[in-house]
Formats: structure tokens, sequence, C-alpha cells
């Protein structure tokens, strides 16, 4: 295949030097197949919706034609990236094999293979986990980070191209530059260039002269400058030089090489991050580096530069590059626009010999591509100990401490974190102290909080307990993974004519099934949600919504703490199936884009109320506080708050890093006749500026009626009393609108046969036969009891009158962690009152139940089922709060945890059971 080429400069390098992009259409078969034409660069998995899920073997073929003039010049093939093991072969002659899916590499031109038409052959293997197959590099011992999660990715993924240059050449430019104007500049150049001449000249953003220096080259070469005055680099200002080298007589340069740098420290003291010498918060997410078409390859400079603007726009000054290293140009990026990257090794599955070796041969050539980048401030090895087993093998423990004192001696210019840890893993030795935990609010509320105070308070469990671990103490607290899902807008990742992208139809194979796309509109469709939400579109709003509640909250609760030096958020777009984006794969805000960066700031108010809910006219007390990050508060600013309850109050002075107790404020809330959501709006201003914002919301519930309650009947004393407390009078059996328990027996099922309605609050805390029932009948419908191996098999559990199970949330995806279970209550009927929703807010926080109730089918779900949840892509449904006839009578069900306080101590306890009990009485029954 004939093909043009344009000649153009590469980003990097000027002058002397030129370079051909081969880019473009390639002949391309895999295995057997048959060709075709194929895109450099992109993985065959993004072009091919056949070769989706393939592994194996793939050949790329192109020819170009040899610009005129570069007869005689040294010439390079060069490859951006290739995964994962290739031998190029030129005009039928083989030039070498390259293994690693993520460095470059070249290979020099014999001057007796070229001519003036010239075809390349690229013969790649992406090898699976099949040692027979590929006794070389089975996947599990080669680094491959997330290809193991979202998709394969195999073939020419970064640029090719041809260069021309001299042989007398720069090889390698390595530069330290630090906070006090110092640069260390290391030169590399080939053996020919040695005795030659060079000059090095640093220039400035404008590209003015502002020092130089001459030299005569050696194998190793290296120059010192120091710069008065010199811009410092950091996220705010990200000034950038530009080290210009020369080689050769003036007028008569052999080599020109530019190379970009920013004078920058980054270290630890006291357990503070501190950049330039002055203390930073991090607001960091983690950047799977995915892109909507192309995988790994990013679309194009401009796509990489419009997403660290979104990034920016979101308040974070931090992306964790997540085990994978990226095109360069990522943190070209980085550098102009002022990011924050922290990058790591991509882990391999199986931990060996050989393994280990390509997982330092990698950071090796991470450090060659990428060291003068000052964007990078941290480098992880490790990443909850995939790959690795530090919990049981001391070896691999001994193994990650030489790996992180040889990183630390490789570039003492940044950190070095040895396992981003999780449960039950942890740190041997580190320079942060860095730990991933996910819960959701309000369903974990309470356990999001208690983690995060242990961890602020030093928590023990963050490093090895067997006496290996290098722990001084002082190692700042960042939580490097958290976060919750929320859900894109299917419309707006489709293509043009309406068909899904090929990740629609992953997924399935994680979370127990809730992560499949593909389907989501006809689920919702068919469990009738349309009831609850209105529409599909207020359903994606609403779940967007849910994830920026559970973000806010826990971004409060870690800022409360002044210990947690920075965190990162899980993460900043969607990939493919795994919906906890900021932003969609397209790059696609969400709803709440516009408001994150009040939240994900430097500043933060931190207003915790006693409760999320309250009684009209109450007075509710909240505590304040206000964190800093990187700046200071003067004395004279002020905190003003407004809307439904208004004050002000003056702002001692605070520094850095640190957070400000103000105390608890008493809050007079409006009279309210009918119940609502209230809102309160926080901002300091000093100045005359508006140093933070934030809001409170708080479900204002106005006051219960007391009269006209329906009687209620029950055997259990302490509903009794709490019924009691609430107003409810409580009569004989046969004389109550409504029998009250946790659970029933064969003759509580006797008596809703025969018409009598019920309220069950399935809460939990009688035990049960895994439905709601304390004993087990042998069934009303006839069933053969079986024996398999010795064992007796039940027949269904939800044949048992009154046909509903209960589950218990824990152990099961329905616990909602990593993938959120988005829980809802449609607000008609009795409880049109409820403030909020119709998924749960904060204000739910004491009452979300702990199990679910199932056995009921996907058309019920828009009527007999009042409350419940799906899980991921609308997956998995269950009730909350379900009625069932059954016989004559009927019941109402719920798993609300309503009894755990006083009566009307919690407001929304007691309007749920408000609304239960009217539910419950309102079952339409036959009296017979």
């Amino acid at each position: 295949m004939q093909e043009s080429a344009q000649l153009a400069a590469t980003s990097a390098i000027t002058g002397e030097r030129q370079s051909l992009s081969l880019d473009g259409v390639w002949r391309f078969r895999h295995e057997d197949g048959p060709w075709r034409e194929a895109h450099v660069p992109a993985p065959w998995q993004a072009e091919f919706s056949d070769l989706v899920d393939t592994f194996g073997h793939a050949v790329y073929q192109r020819r170009f034609t040899l610009p005129s003039g570069w007869n005689g010049r040294e010439l390079a093939l060069r490859f951006g990236a290739v995964s994962y093991f290739c031998e190029v072969r030129f005009n039928g002659e083989v030039l070498g094999t390259h293994e690693g899916a993520f460095l470059p590499f070249e290979f020099v031109l014999p001057q007796t293979l070229v001519r003036h038409e010239n075809e390349i052959e690229v013969r790649v293997t992406m090898p699976s986990a099949d040692r027979r197959a590929f006794p070389d590099f089975p996947f599990t011992e080669v680094p491959h980070g997330k290809i193991s999660w979202y998709g394969r990715v195999g073939g020419l993924w970064q640029s090719v191209s041809l260069e021309a240059r001299d042989p007398r050449r720069v090889e390698e430019v390595r530069i330290e530059a630090g906070a006090d104007g110092v640069a260390n500049i290391a030169l590399k150049v080939t053996e020919a260039a040695a005795g030659l001449p060079a000059r090095v000249t640093i220039l400035d953003a404008t590209d003015s002269e502002v020092a130089a220096c001459g030299l005569t080259l050696a194998g190793d070469n290296s120059v010192r400058f120091a710069l008065d005055g010199a811009r410092l680099w950091s996220p705010e200002e990200p000034n950038l030089y530009t080290a210009l080298i020369e080689i050769g007589p003036e007028g008569e340069a052999t080599d020109i090489v530019r190379q970009t740098f920013g004078f920058r420290t980054i270290e630890t003291r006291d357990g503070k991050v501190l950049l330039n010498g002055e203390p930073i918060y991090l607001r960091g997410a983690l950047d799977q580096d995915y892109y909507p078409d192309g995988l790994y390859t990013a679309p194009s400079l401009e796509f990489l530069e419009d997403q660290a603007r979104k990034a920016k726009e979101l308040g974070l000054n931090l992306l964790r590059c997540h085990i994978k290293v990226p095109d360069p140009r990522y943190y070209d990026v980085a550098d102009r626009l002022g990011l924050l990257v922290w990058t790591e090794i991509p882990n391999v599955a199986s931990f060996t010999t050989r393994s280990a070796q390509r997982m330092r041969d990698t950071m090796t050539g991470i450090l060659k591509r990428d060291r003068n980048h000052p964007s990078i401030i941290a480098w992880t090895i490790i990443n909850e100990d995939w790959g690795t087993r530090l919990v049981e093998n001391a070896e691999h423990r001994a193994w990650l401490k030489d790996t992180y004192d040889w990183l630390r001696g490789e570039d003492p210019t940044r950190l070095v974190v040895d396992n981003s840890a999780c449960f039950p893993n942890f740190h041997v030795k580190s320079d942060l102290n860095d730990y991933h935990y996910y819960r959701s609010v309000p369903e974990r509320r309470q356990e999001w909080d208690e983690i995060t105070a242990q961890f602020a308070a030093g928590a023990e469990w963050t490093y090895s307990t067997l006496g290996d671990a290098e722990w001084r103490g002082d190692e700042p607290l960042i939580v490097s993974e958290f976060g919750v899902w929320g859900l894109p807008d299917p419309q707006k990742l489709r293509r043009e004519d309406g068909s899904e992208p090929d990740w629609f139809e992953t997924g399935a194979m994680w979370g127990d099934g809730v992560a499949l796309p593909h389907g989501i509109e006809e689920r919702f469709a068919a469990l009738d949600l349309h009831r609850t939400f209105g529409s599909f579109d207020k359903f994606i709003e609403a779940v967007q919504w849910y994830q920026f509640m559970n973000l806010r909250y826990e971004i409060e609760e870690m800022r409360a703490h002044a210990s947690i030096m920075g965190y990162v958020i899980t993460e900043l777009t969607d990939v493919h199936w795994e919906a906890n984006g900021l932003m969609d794969i397209e790059r696609n805000p969400r709803v709440f884009h516009d408001v994150f960066g009040q939240i994900n700031a430097d500043i933060v108010i931190v207003p915790r109320p006693a409760r999320y809910s309250a009684y009209s006219g109450e007075t509710l007390s909240v505590s304040l506080k206000v964190a800093t990050g990187g700046r200071s508060i003067s004395a004279g600013a002020t905190l003003r708050w407004s809307g439904d309850a208004e004050g002000s109050m003056s702002m001692p002075a605070t520094g850095p890093v640190s957070t400000a107790d103000l105390g608890a404020l008493a809050l007079k809330l409006p009279a309210v006749s009918a119940s609502r959501s209230a809102q309160i709006a926080f901002v300091l201003e000093a100045g005359g500026e508006a140093l933070a914002r934030n809001t409170l919301d708080i479900a204002l519930y106005a006051k219960r009626a007391a009269t006209g309650l329906p009687t209620i009947a029950t055997s259990d004393g302490k509903l009794k009393a709490f019924a009691e407390g609430l107003g409810y009078a409580a009569v004989p059996k046969g004389e109550a609108d409504i029998v009250l328990c946790h659970a029933v027996d064969g003759g509580d099922v006797e008596a809703i046969k025969a018409g009598a309605r019920y309220l069950i609050l399935a809460d939990g805390t009688v035990p049960t036969n895994s439905n709601l029932r304390t004993d087990m009948p042998p069934g009303e419908a006839p069933h053969r009891n079986m024996v398999l191996d010795g064992r007796k098999v039940r027949p269904s559990l939800d044949q048992h009158l009154p046909g509903i199970n209960l589950v218990e949330r824990d152990g099961t995806i329905w616990r909602g962690d990593w993938i959120a279970g988005f829980s809802w209550l449609r607000r008609e009927g009795a409880f049109a009152d409820i403030p909020g929703g119709p998924i749960f807010g904060l204000s739910f926080s004491d009452v979300v139940p702990h199990h679910l109730l199932t056995g009921f089918r996907p058309w019920e779900y828009g009527s007999n089922v009042h409350a419940g949840i799906v899980v991921g892509w609308v997956h998995k449904p269950a009730a909350i709060v379900a009625e069932k006839r059954v016989g004559r009578g009927g019941v109402v069900a719920t798993t609300f945890r309503l009894v755990r306080e006083a009566p009307g101590a919690d407001p929304v306890a007691a309007a749920l059971f408000d609304a239960l009990v009217a539910t419950a009485r309102d079952l339409p029954v036959d009296a017979g």
C-alpha cells in the first residue's frame, strides 16, 4: 500500500532533526483473519468490533516514500508504544524486537536497507494468560494495569515516525531544578559527539535567554545554573523554562534539542506535603487515562487540554494517573496548565522474579522518558497489593521495601509510595501514608465517619504490624481512593446513528452483574420507575446529584480532620461500565460540574448539624469548622449564613492546612405548615472576596397530627411503647385497624388471610427464616421435598406466605459501597409530604435499612413497591417498602429502621412510621 505522509517537526525536537509521521492507515491482519485497514495510533480492539475481546498475534504493514535530502543521514524508526511484544521488519529484514506495552523505542535503519520506496512490517503479540501459548511473557506476569478490567489493548497505540538526524547528537537530557533556582542539567550524547563544543541556554516563557554556558562534550556531561528570581512552577503559576542544547560550532549545529522544565520541589515534613517549601492540600482525582474511542489512545492534544481545563474547573489540583503510563502529551498539558500528577507502575497479576524485573524495567523507562516534567510529584510501585501478597509473604514485603529504596535513590526529587493500600493490606515504607476506602452515604454514613476518624488519628492498620515496617509516623495522611457511583446519560454516549459503543455490552461479569450498561432504559421502563422519577432523564439527574451529595459529605468529613492532607476522588471520568466519574467517558460534565468547585476547594466550610432533619420552628445545633488548604485566612474575615436561617460571625486568623473549630451554632428554623426542604447558604468573606461557599440542606417537618390516628395492636412491648409515644392507641388485635410486628408466624398469616391488615417492620431485629416468618411451615403450595447429596432441599422461601424474602445487605452487592445502590421513595400517597427525593438524602442516615425485601415482580415496582433500590446500571431491584395482598387481607412491610430512638426523636422515622401506618390502613381488603 502506497501512502503519503506529511513532514513535520516533533514537539520536543527542532533544528537539525526532522520527522516524518507514519501515523494513518496501515494494512492489518489479526491471526489468520482477513487483511483490512487499521488506523495508527490505536489498539486494534478499539477499531474492530469483532476483535474487541481478542489477544493473540497481529501484523501491521505500510509503505512510505523517503523524503528528498534524507539520504546519508542517520534514520531511526521510532515507536511511541506498542502493546505488548513486537518484531519490526524493514524492507523484509528484521530490525529487532521490543517487549513492553507503555514505553518508546527505536531502531536505527541500516543504510544498506534504505530505498526510495520502503515497507515497514510490525508483528505484534498481545499475550493471554495461557502460559503454554505464551511461555515467555504470559499476561499475568507482564505490567498491564487496567487492561485486565476494561478490555484488552494490543497494537500500535501511540504514534510511529521516521526521524532523520546527525549521529553526533544528544541521547538524553536529565534536569533537576529546585525551588532555590538551581538547575542541574545532565547530558548524555552519542559517542560520535564526544569532543564537540556544545552550548546550553536557559530560556524563559517568552523565549528570552536568562542564562547560558558552553562546554566540550564527553560521554556524560553536566552543567549547573543558578537563576536569581527564578519563577517557580505550581498549579497556580505553572511557570516553565526551556533548556536549549546545541551541539557543534556556532552556526554549524549537528543537533538542537529543546527540553522544557520547571523549578519546583516536593517533600514531606511533620505530616504535611510541601510544594516549594509551602504546605499544599492535595485535591485529586483518579484518572484511568482511557478514552471514548481509542481506549489507551487520546484523540488529540486539544482533547487532553480540554480535559485538564475541566479538571481545574472541578477544583482539582492533582490527577493520580492510575497504573498506566500515559501518552507523553498528557504530561506536557499538565506542565503547561498546572496540574500535579501522581503516576504509578502498571501492575502485574502474578509476582515472579521475571515480573518483578519487568516492573523495575518499566519504572526505569518511565524515568528516562518523563523525569523532567515538573507536574509529576509522586510515584507508586504497587496499587492495592495487586500482583503481590504482602499480608502473608515476607519476601514480597522485603522486595517492596528494597524497590522503594532503589526508586528513592534514582529520583530524589519526588515522593515514592510503596503500596497504595486498602483493606487488608498496608504500607511497609512510604513517603505518604495513603489509604483507599469506599462507603456510600446515607447508607453507611456512620462507617465512613468512623473509618475517617481512625485514619485521621494514625490508625495502626495502615502499616505492616509484622515487625518489618519502617514507619516514621509523620508521613502525610492521604485518602487516595474514595467515591461513589452516579450514572452518565446514555444518550450522550451513543453514536450519531443511535448505535451503542462496544463497551455497552461489557461489565456483566463485574459486581454480580450490575455493571452491564446495555438495556438500562428497558430495565428502567420494565420496573415502572417513571412513576417514581418522572422520566429516565430525571432519574439520571437524580443519581448524579446523589453522587454529589456523597462526595460533598465525604470531603467535608475529611476536611474536618486537620491531620488529613489530601484525597483522591474515584474518579475523573467514567471508564466504560464503571460509572463513578466526575465526567462521563466522553468528558461530558455531570449536573454538579459548576458547583463542585465550592466543596472541592482550598478553603472549605464544614457545617455538621446534630441531625439532617428537624421539626418546624426547632432550634438546630450545627457545629461549624473551616478547613484551609495551602491558603491562610487573615484576621477580619466574616462567615455569613442566609436562607432559612441568618446570621454572621467573625472568623479567627487561620494558617494553612489547618482546621478552625468555630463551635456550635444554634440555628432557629422557620415555622412551616407543610414539610419541605430547608437550605442554609454559608459564605466566608474577606476584603470583599468570597473565600469559600457551602450549603446545608435540612429536611424540615411540619408538626405531626396527634388526633384521628388509626388504632394499632401489637404483642411487642417496645413497638407498643413506640407507637403510643407517637400518639397511637393500642387496642386488642380484634379491634385494631393495624397489627404491628417485626415478623409473623402461622397464626398471623391466618389472620391476614382472613382479612387483617398488618404492618411489618422487618428491620432485622427479630430472627426469621430469611423471610418475614419466625416459623418454617410446610408451605401452602404443594411441593416435593428432595434430598441431594445428603442435604434436604427446601422449597423457595417466597412460597411461604406472605411471599416476601428478607435479605441482609452485608455480603451482597446491595451493600453498595463501591457500585452504588440507588435507594428511592416514591413521594405519593401517604409518602407525598416526605421532603426531598426521590433518592434518599442525608436525613435518612439513621433509618436507612440494612435489609431488603425481594419476591416482587418488575411490574410491581410502580405500584405495590413504595420504596426500593436498584444497583449500578439499574439491576438487582429490591423493595424497602412494599405491600402485598394475602388472602382477604394484606401486609405492608418495610426494612426501614424506625424504632431505634425514642418516639419522635427522629422526624424522618416518625414521618415514615405515620406514612406506613396510613398505607396499611388504606390497604384494600375483603372483609368477607
